[in-house]
C-alpha cells in the first residue's frame, strides 16, 4: 500500500517524517477560498476531505492524508498572510487576544473516509510593534495560517496554548494521524504493517 501526503507543506512533510513510514508528497491543487457563511472550522474540514479526494482521483489504490489548518479570530478565518504587510497586520490584531486554530487531518483509502478537527487555542502576548518587527524579520512566516510559527520564533509570541494534541499547531496533528492510520491497519510501531496486502 502507497501512503500519500496530499499536500506541499514541508513542515506537514517533516511532521510525518516522525513516524518513519514510507510515504510521498503530492500537491492536490485546490481552491482553498471558503464559502459563503463557512465558520473557519468547517472550512478546515472541507479542504482536508478535498484535498484528500484530489488525491485518491490520481491514485485510487493509495492511502491518503489530506490536513488543513484555518486560524479562527473572532469567528473570522485567518488565512496565510503572504506578505509582511499581512503578516504584520495579522499579529497587531492578535496582540493580548486568544486565537483559535482548527487543524483538520483526513485519512482514506477511497472507501473509507475518517476525519478529526484539532482544536489549539492560543493566547498572544500584547506585543509591541518592534516586537512583531523582529519576529517577521526573523521568521519571515509568510506561508504560515496566522503568521505563528510555533515551532520556531512563533512560541515567543504566546503567553499559552492548549490542544489535545502538540503537533496539531504545526500543521498535522500526529496522534489523530496514528488512530486513523490504525483503522487501515497500519501502525506507526509496526513499521511492515504497511506492506500488508
Amino acid at each position: 500500500m502507497t501512503l500519500i501526503l496530499a499536500s506541499s507543506s514541508p513542515y506537514r512533510r517533516e511532521l510525518l517524517q516522525r513516524l518513519q513510514l514510507p510515504f510521498q508528497c503530492c500537491s492536490p491543487e485546490i481552491d482553498e477560498q471558503p464559502q459563503p457563511d463557512e465558520s473557519p472550522r468547517d472550512l478546515a474540514k472541507r479542504l482536508a476531505v478535498e484535498k484528500t479526494r484530489r488525491i485518491l482521483a490520481d491514485f485510487p489504490d493509495a492511502l491518503v492524508i489530506g490536513s488543513d489548518q484555518v486560524a479562527d479570530f473572532n469567528g473570522q478565518a485567518i488565512g496565510k498572510p503572504g506578505s509582511h504587510q499581512a503578516a504584520q497586520a495579522q499579529l497587531q490584531s492578535f496582540s493580548g487576544h486568544t486565537v483559535l486554530f482548527h487543524t483538520a487531518v483526513c485519512v482514506s483509502d477511497g472507501k473509507q473516509f475518517l476525519l478529526e478537527e484539532i482544536p489549539t487555542e492560543c493566547r498572544f502576548l500584547p506585543l509591541s510593534a518592534a516586537q512583531i518587527q523582529y519576529y517577521l524579520e526573523t521568521e519571515q512566516p509568510y506561508d504560515t495560517a496566522g503568521s505563528a510559527k510555533a515551532e520556531a520564533l512563533g512560541i515567543a509570541l504566546m503567553d499559552s496554548m492548549r490542544s489535545d494534541d502538540p503537533s496539531a499547531l504545526i500543521g498535522l496533528p500526529l496522534m489523530a494521524v496514528c488512530r486513523m492510520l490504525r483503522t487501515f491497519g497500519v501502525d506507526p510501531l509496526n513499521p511492515l504493517s504497511l506492506a500488508k496486502p
